[in-house]
């Protein structure tokens, strides 16, 4: 998906993502920011990992997290939720309340 750019320089209302950046130009400041705070082997698609399992943990349904997400199929979604037990008894506990 290329730039779509009003005649201010703007992004215009034309532009469909949610964060009309380019890919690569987020790549490389993640890796740069990983690199300035001497942080390995974390990649920006581990990002991904960790929203989805936030998302679960807060509740969202597994419709609502794949419409988030974009997963079509609940296999490929389930490898990258990775619950933590105590936040579920928190979700539970916040239910009952």
């Amino acid at each position: 998906m290329g730039h779509c750019r009003g005649p201010t320089g703007q992004a215009s209302n034309d532009d469909d993502r949610i964060f009309p950046f380019n890919h690569r130009s987020v790549g490389t400041a993640f890796r740069l920011g990983c690199a300035d705070l001497d942080i390995h082997d974390l990649h920006f698609h581990d990002l991904r990992h960790e929203g989805t399992s936030r998302l679960f943990e807060a509740g969202f349904t597994i419709e609502q997290v794949a419409l988030v997400t974009g997963h079509k199929d609940w296999k490929i979604l389930k490898r990258y939720t990775h619950l933590k037990p105590e936040a579920l008894h928190a979700l539970l506990a916040a239910r009952a309340a």
